[in-house]
C-alpha cells in the first residue's frame, strides 16, 4: 500500500537509478489484486481469508496432501481421532470401542506434533505422562457418562486414577463401585489386590476379614439372599479361586495356623454336612458349624477325626463315650534345640529359630485333653484359631469338580505333590519360591523324572532362603501323622479315578522323601524311608479297587527301581503286566505302565554298569504291548518279524486315534488319554527299533495333525477352536518328544538345532510350560551367542500373557552372567577382567524392571526376591535396600520378603521387626523372647 492508500499491483517497475519513497512489497506472479467488496473494502485480504470470512473452507485443490512427512502423519492421526470421535458419538453404549479410544491416545501421544503449540514442545510432551493419563481420564469420563453401569469402563478410571487420586480418595470409589455390584467376582478379586498393595493402609487382620466379607457377600448372592443382584455364570469357581487366594495370602504372611485351620474348616463343610443343614442359606449353616468348631472334636488331619455330621449325631444322641487315649501317643515330638550355636551373629540366630518355628508350628494349636491341658496352656496365643478367623470365609461347593480340587489345594499346600495348580488369578500372588528353575535330580534322568513336583508355591511352614533347593524333605513327626491322617479321612470320600489320583499322590509324596535321601546320601534315613514307602505301596494295593490300579502298580515299580533293587521292580513291572490279560493298545494305564519300564531299562545305557540288553528289553516290553496274547517276561532279543507286527499295530491304532480325537466333536476324556500314551509308546518303540528320525516323523505327524485341530488356519493363540483337552495332548506330546532328543544327545552325537526348534515351536504355543522353558533355558546356555535366545524371549515376551517367559528370561541371563564370572575367575578366586561386564548386568536388571511393570509381575513375591537377591549379589546395599521398600510397596503381606531382608541387610533388623509387627506379620521369635533365650 503506498502513501496514498492505493493497493500495490503486481505491476513490473522499470528500474530507476533514483530510490523511491519506498520498497514496493510484490505479490506472487500472476495474482490479481483483491477486488475491493463489503467483506473486504480495503481490498487487503487474501483468498483464504475471505474465504474465512463467508464462512467457507478451502477449495478440494488446496486441502490436498501436506508437504512435509509430519504433516501428512499428523493428517493421518487427525483422520483416525475424527472417526474414533464419530463413532463413539454413533455408538456410545459401545464400551470396548470406547476402550480402543482409550488405548489409541498411546499413539496420538506418540506423535505429539498435532498439539505442539511452540518450539521443543513436541519433546516436553513426549515425557509427559501426566499429560497421557489426563487425555484417557477425560476420554474415560465421557465413556462413564453415556455407559453408567459398564463395571469395565469403571474399573479402568479407577486403575487410571490411581495415578491421581490419594490412597484414601481411591478405596471410597473402590467401596462405593463394590457396594453397587457385590455380585461382580472379578471386580472382587481386583478390589481385594488393591486393598492387599496399598502398604500405608495395609494389615493383615484388615484383609483377611476383606476376604471373609468378600466371600460372604458372594455366597449371600449365589444363596439368593441379595435380591437386587443375580449370580453370575461362574460364581462358584471364582469364590473358591478367592477362597485358595485367603489361604495362600495367610501362608505367605507367616499365619500358617490359619491357613490350615481354613482347609480343615472347608473339608468339613463340604464332606461331613449334616443332612438336616443341607438345604439351608450358607449363613445359616455357618451358625449351625461353630458348635462344632468350638467344641473340641478333633478336625481333619487331627487323630479320631469323625467329621461334622458324625458329632451332630452323635450329641441328638447324648455326646460320645470318652475313651483312654493310647499311651504312645504321648510321645513328645522330638524338639530340635533352637539356638545351637550363641556365638553367631544374633540376626543369624533370629533367622534360623524363626525359619524353625515357622517348619514346627504350622498346626493349629489345641488343647489335650488327655493332658488335661486348657487354652490357658498355649505359651504362643497367635497359635489358636478361633471360629471368628475361619466363619465368614466358608462357602458352599457343590461341583463335584472343585470339590475334589479343594482337596488337591490342601495337599498342595501341606507340601504333598497332588498334581493340583492354583487358578490363573492368583497363581503368581502364590509364587514365592524358586523351584521351577531347578529340576535337581530329575535331570540326571529325562525320560523318567518324576512329573514336576512344583510350580515355585511353597509349602506350609517353609521360609526358605532364595536358592535353597527344594524337594520334599517331609515334616516332623506330628507334621507327617496330620497329613497320614487327611488321606485317611478324604480317600472314603471319592471313587475311581479320583481315589487313584489320591494314591498316586501319597505314594508320589513318599518316593519324593525317598529322592530327598538318596540326594543328602543320607543312608540310615533312606532305609526307614524306603522301608516305609514300600510299605504304604503294598497297602494301597491290597485293597481290592486297587489291585489292577496300574498307577499304583507303576509308581511301586519306579520306588524298587529307585532303591537300586532293579530285579524286585522288574519282577513287580512283570507281575502287573500278567494281571491284564488280553488288552488292546487303547488301555491309557496299560501303556503308562508298559512305558514307564521301557524308559527305565533304556536309562541302565547311562550307567556306567551297563549290560548292553537295555534296549533289547525295552523292545520287548513295547512289542509285548501290541499282542493279544498274555504277558511273558523278557527271555531274549525279539524276533525281526514281531517287531514289524508291532510296528503294523502302532500305525493302525495312532490313525484310528487321531480320526477319533480330531473329528468334529470334541473327544471324550479317556480317548484323550488314550492318545497321549500310545503316541509316547510309539516314539520310543520307533526310537530303539529304527532310530531318532523316526521317533521324530511320529511326532512331526502327530503334531501336524493336532495342531491343524487346535490351531486352525488363521488363528492366533488366543483363539484355540479345538477342546482343551486336545491342546493338553499336543503338549504333552511336545514333552515327549523333547525328553527323547535329550536323552539321544546324552547316548550319542546329534546336533542341537533339533532340540532347540522343536522347543521354539513349542513355548510359542505353551508360553507357560516351565519344563519346556527350564529346557530351553538349559539348551541355550551351552550357547556361546546369545542373540538369537534374546531375539526369541523378546518376541514371546512381547505377546504372551504367562510371566513365566520374563521369569525364564531373567534365569537366562543371570545363567550367561553366572559362566562368564567363572571363565573369568582364576583359582576360584577374585573376578579378574580387564573390561568390567556391565552388559549383562544392565540387561538383567532392565528385564527386571520391564517384568515388575507388569500388573502381575508386580504383584508376585517370587520376582521381587529374586530381583532383591541378584542387586544383593552386585554388592549395592542402597540400590538393594530401594528395592526391598518397593517391593514392600506391592506385596506387603510377604513375610519371605521381610526375612530376605534380615539376611541381607542386618544392620537394619529392628526397622524390619518393627516394621513387621506394625503390619501384623507373623513374628514367631521376638526380639525380647530371642535376648532371653542368649542370657539362659
Amino acid at each position: 500500500m503506498n502513501i496514498d492508500g492505493v493497493a500495490i499491483t503486481s505491476k513490473t517497475a522499470s528500474p530507476s537509478a533514483e530510490p523511491g519513497p519506498f520498497i514496493p512489497v510484490r505479490d506472487s506472479d500472476d495474482v490479481t489484486a483483491p477486488v475491493a467488496t463489503w467483506l473486504n473494502p480495503l481490498g487487503v485480504y487474501d483468498q483464504s481469508t475471505t474465504q474465512w470470512l463467508q464462512g467457507q473452507g478451502p477449495s478440494e485443490q488446496e486441502s490436498k496432501q501436506p508437504d512435509s512427512q509430519a504433516d501428512r502423519e499428523n493428517a493421518a492421526l487427525k483422520a483416525k481421532v475424527e472417526e474414533f470421535n464419530r463413532k463413539v458419538r454413533e455408538n456410545p453404549w459401545d464400551t470396548q470401542l470406547w476402550m480402543a479410544f482409550v488405548a489409541f491416545q498411546d499413539e496420538v501421544m506418540r506423535c505429539p506434533g498435532l498439539y505442539a503449540i511452540e518450539d521443543g514442545e513436541r519433546e516436553k510432551r513426549k515425557k509427559s505422562l501426566r499429560l497421557l493419563l489426563e487425555k484417557k481420564l477425560a476420554v474415560l469420563e465421557r465413556a462413564v457418562e453415556s455407559n453408567p453401569s459398564s463395571v469395565e469402563l469403571k474399573l479402568a478410571k479407577l486403575q487410571l486414577c490411581a495415578e491421581f487420586w490419594e490412597p484414601s480418595a481411591l478405596l471410597k470409589e473402590w467401596q462405593k463401585l463394590i457396594f453397587l455390584h457385590p455380585n461382580n467376582t472379578a471386580l472382587w478379586q481386583k478390589y481385594l489386590l488393591f486393598c492387599q498393595s496399598q502398604f500405608s493402609t495395609f494389615s493383615v487382620s484388615k484383609i483377611h476379614n476383606l476376604y471373609g466379607k468378600c466371600l460372604s457377600t458372594l455366597s449371600a448372592v449365589k444363596d439368593g439372599s441379595v435380591l437386587s443382584h443375580p449370580a453370575l455364570p461362574g460364581t462358584e469357581e471364582a469364590m473358591f479361586a478367592l477362597f485358595l487366594q485367603q489361604c495362600h495370602f495367610l501362608r505367605q504372611a507367616g499365619h500358617s495356623e490359619k491357613a490350615v485351620s481354613l482347609f480343615q474348616a472347608m473339608i468339613d463343610f463340604t464332606f461331613f454336612k449334616p443332612d438336616s443343614v443341607r438345604d439351608l442359606p450358607t449363613k445359616v449353616q455357618v451358625e449351625f458349624f461353630e458348635p462344632f468348631w468350638d467344641s473340641g472334636e478333633p478336625r481333619a488331619g487331627e487323630k479320631g477325626a469323625r467329621g461334622w455330621r458324625a458329632w451332630m449325631h452323635q450329641q441328638e444322641r447324648g455326646g460320645w463315650v470318652v475313651i483312654n487315649p493310647d499311651e504312645d501317643d504321648d510321645e513328645p515330638e522330638e524338639d530340635d534345640q533352637e539356638i545351637k550355636d550363641k556365638t553367631l551373629p544374633r540376626w543369624r540366630i533370629w533367622l534360623a529359630a524363626e525359619r524353625s518355628r515357622d517348619h514346627r508350628h504350622w498346626r493349629p494349636w489345641r488343647p489335650d485333653k488327655s493332658k488335661k491341658q486348657t487354652e490357658d496352656d498355649c505359651e504362643d496365643p497367635e497359635r489358636q484359631v478361633l471360629f471368628d478367623d475361619v466363619g465368614q470365609s466358608l462357602i458352599r461347593l457343590c461341583s463335584p469338580d472343585l470339590q475334589f480340587r479343594l482337596v488337591e489345594a490342601f495337599l498342595q499346600v501341606l507340601g504333598v505333590p497332588s498334581g493340583f495348580t492354583p487358578p490363573a488369578s492368583c497363581l503368581y500372588l502364590a509364587m514365592d519360591e524358586n523351584s521351577i528353575f531347578d529340576n535337581g535330580l530329575y535331570d540326571e534322568k529325562p525320560l523318567t523324572s518324576l512329573s514336576p513336583l512344583f510350580s515355585g508355591v511353597s509349602s506350609v511352614g517353609r521360609m526358605d532362603p532364595l536358592g535353597c533347593r527344594r524337594w520334599t524333605r517331609g515334616h516332623g513327626r506330628e507334621g507327617e501323622d496330620f497329613i497320614r491322617n487327611i488321606f485317611h479321612l478324604v480317600m472314603p470320600l471319592f471313587s475311581g479315578k479320583e481315589k487313584s489320583q489320591l494314591c498316586f499322590s501319597w505314594l508320589q509324596y513318599e518316593i519324593a522323601k525317598v529322592i530327598w535321601c538318596l540326594h543328602t546320601k543320607n543312608k540310615k534315613r533312606l532305609k526307614s524311608q524306603g522301608k516305609n514307602c514300600k510299605k504304604l505301596a503294598k497297602n494301597l494295593l491290597k485293597e481290592p479297587e486297587n489291585r489292577n490300579n496300574f498307577c499304583l502298580w507303576k509308581q511301586y515299580a519306579h520306588l524298587e527301581w529307585l532303591l537300586g533293587n532293579t530285579e524286585d521292580s522288574r519282577k513287580v513291572f512283570d507281575t502287573a503286566l500278567s494281571l491284564v490279560g488280553s488288552r488292546d493298545l487303547k488301555d491309557h494305564e496299560l501303556c503308562e505302565l508298559s512305558l514307564l519300564y521301557a524308559q527305565l531299562e533304556v536309562e541302565t545305557e547311562l550307567s556306567p554298569d551297563s549290560t548292553g540288553s537295555a534296549t533289547a528289553r525295552a523292545v520287548h516290553v513295547l512289542t509285548r504291548l501290541t499282542e493279544s496274547s498274555p504277558y511273558a517276561p523278557y527271555t531274549g532279543q525279539v524276533l525281526a518279524v514281531h517287531i514289524l507286527k508291532a510296528r503294523k499295530a502302532y500305525e493302525h491304532a495312532l490313525q484310528d486315534s487321531l480320526s477319533e480325537s480330531c473329528g468334529p466333536t470334541p473327544a471324550p476324556v479317556p480317548s484323550v488319554s488314550c492318545l497321549i500314551s500310545l503316541v509316547r509308546c510309539f516314539m520310543l518303540f520307533q526310537y530303539l527299533t529304527v532310530g531318532i528320525d523316526a521317533a521324530v516323523r511320529v511326532y512331526e505327524q502327530v503334531f501336524a495333525r493336532l495342531k491343524e485341530c487346535v490351531f486352525p488356519e488363521g488363528s492366533g493363540l488366543e483363539d484355540r477352536a479345538g477342546s482343551p483337552s486336545l491342546s493338553g495332548v499336543l503338549e504333552a506330546v511336545t514333552l515327549m518328544h523333547t525328553t527323547l532328543l535329550q536323552f539321544h544327545m546324552r547316548v550319542s552325537v546329534y546336533p542341537l538345532a533339533p532340540l532347540r526348534e522343536a522347543l521354539s515351536e513349542a513355548l510359542q504355543l505353551y508360553p507357560g510350560n516351565q519344563v519346556l522353558w527350564r529346557s530351553y533355558v538349559q539348551v541355550q546356555n551351552k550357547s556361546h551367542s546369545a542373540s538369537k535366545t534374546r531375539r526369541f524371549f523378546a518376541a514371546i515376551t512381547r505377546s504372551a500373557k504367562p510371566l513365566e517367559p520374563w521369569l525364564f528370561a531373567i534365569e537366562a541371563e543371570k545363567m550367561r552372567r553366572r559362566l562368564v564370572e567363572t571363565v573369568q575367575r582364576v583359582g576360584g578366586g577374585e573376578v579378574h577382567c580387564t573390561i568390567p561386564e556391565t552388559g549383562l548386568t544392565h540387561r538383567i536388571t532392565a528385564l527386571f524392571e520391564n517384568a515388575l511393570r507388569r500388573d502381575d509381575g508386580s504383584q508376585c513375591p517370587l520376582l521381587w526376591r529374586m530381583y532383591l537377591n541378584f542387586l544383593v549379589s552386585l554388592g549395592n546395599t542402597d540400590r538393594s535396600k530401594g528395592v526391598f521398600y518397593r517391593a514392600l510397596q506391592k506385596c506387603p503381606w510377604a513375610k519371605a520378603l521381610y526375612l530376605d531382608a534380615v539376611e541381607y541387610f542386618p544392620d537394619a533388623m529392628q526397622e524390619v521387626l518393627d516394621l513387621m509387627t506394625e503390619k501384623e506379620l507373623r513374628v514367631r521369635l521376638p526380639l525380647e523372647e530371642l535376648e532371653l533365650l542368649l542370657e539362659g
